[in-house]
């Protein structure tokens, strides 16, 4: 007769102990407003019943960038965590400081994404990391880190991690979003100061700060929730990722910069395919009738771009990621984005 499976032993966080089976909210104290208000920490803890990885999910640690506050929202919402195995750890708003004033960063203008693995002695950025260190990151296995370009700059959804570390580039697969890139770690990340204790990090980098795109949300949970079955959280689905499906890599990427101030009108969208010299946009003088083209400096993918049409010399414009096979990312990323189109009643389910 086969044995059953072992009951998870509880786990603790936030002071409180969480049963297996047990799913709770955590409020971590943090340091107040300067009214005195308290301000906290939330973290959604779901305890499975069985023994597997604890997987953390963060989002907001750039205060504006809310597409992954959906897409936690979404996550918990889906009936496949009632089969969880293992521990899921979920930071739906991590720069709470930056959400409530709809900024970046933290009220002393400190980037939180710099200033890990922080002290509980130090500035605000460094308390406020280092609580999320200790408490969800440091017990975990892996992590997700879910993003948006900068205010008036859009990404298109994306992986980016250090893809030949053991294990990183399945899991970045898995995921599915449609480009994947080996970035270098940033000091002071979320993302790196998790590597150095060992724990790997995904970053999702999807939409604009302070918008919500449906596309970037979709894909996010489907992203999610593809991480959790690949390390055994939750049951395999019916569908599987065909191989034409599977996201393409890329080997190098760079920005087409304004070489002159002006407005911008835009000639290529996200997800475009272009060609090295190909026009990007132009800019033109608001004065006058001069335009000056804005090339692209390789052939390519253009994964993020500005949106604000007013523009000055020297600005970032266009992110340009590039290819072996640039016919065969472009053919990937347009499939993606029929298949989470929100426009489209047909278009799959994420869960």
């Amino acid at each position: 007769m086969a044995r059953a499976d072992p009951i998870a032993p509880p786990i603790g966080i936030g002071g409180q102990s969480v049963r297996a089976g047990q799913r709770i909210r955590v409020d971590i104290p943090l340091p107040s407003l300067f009214t005195q208000t308290s301000v906290y920490l939330p973290v959604h803890v779901v305890h499975g019943r069985r023994p597997g990885p604890r997987l953390f999910l963060t989002a907001a640690v750039h205060g504006d960038e809310i597409n992954g506050i959906a897409i936690i929202r979404r996550l918990l919402e889906s009936a496949s965590l009632k089969n969880l195995r293992g521990t899921l750890i979920a930071v739906p708003v991590v720069n709470v400081y930056g959400f409530i004033r709809h900024s970046r960063y933290l009220p002393d203008r400190r980037d939180l994404n710099r200033s890990f693995p922080g002290s509980g002695g130090g500035s605000m950025a460094g308390r406020l990391a280092a609580t999320l260190m200790s408490e969800v990151v440091a017990d975990s296995d892996i992590g997700i880190d879910l993003h948006t370009g900068a205010a008036h700059r859009e990404n298109l959804p994306q992986i980016r991690a250090q893809l030949d570390e053991p294990g990183v580039l399945e899991l970045a697969r898995a995921f599915g979003a449609p480009v994947m890139l080996n970035a270098e770690l940033r000091d002071g990340s979320l993302r790196g100061e998790a590597g150095a204790v060992g724990v790997p990090v995904l970053v999702y980098e999807a939409g604009e700060a302070l918008r919500f795109d449906e596309l970037s949300i979709r894909a996010g949970v489907r992203g999610v929730l593809g991480v959790m079955r690949h390390i055994g959280m939750l049951r395999e689905g019916s569908r599987r990722h065909r191989a034409e499906d599977d996201p393409v890599v890329a080997r190098s990427s760079s920005w087409a910069r304004a070489h002159q101030s002006g407005m911008l009108r835009f000639l290529k969208p996200l997800g475009a395919r272009v060609q090295k010299g190909e026009r990007l946009a132009v800019i033109a003088d608001p004065f006058g009738n001069g335009e000056e083209p804005v090339p692209s400096p390789s052939s390519g993918i253009v994964i993020g771009r500005v949106n604000l049409p007013l523009v000055t010399e020297g600005e970032a414009l266009f992110h340009i990621a590039r290819f072996g096979q640039t016919d065969v990312a472009a053919e990937t990323v347009e499939r993606f984005q029929n298949q989470l189109d929100p426009a489209d009643d047909l278009s799959e389910p994420i869960d």
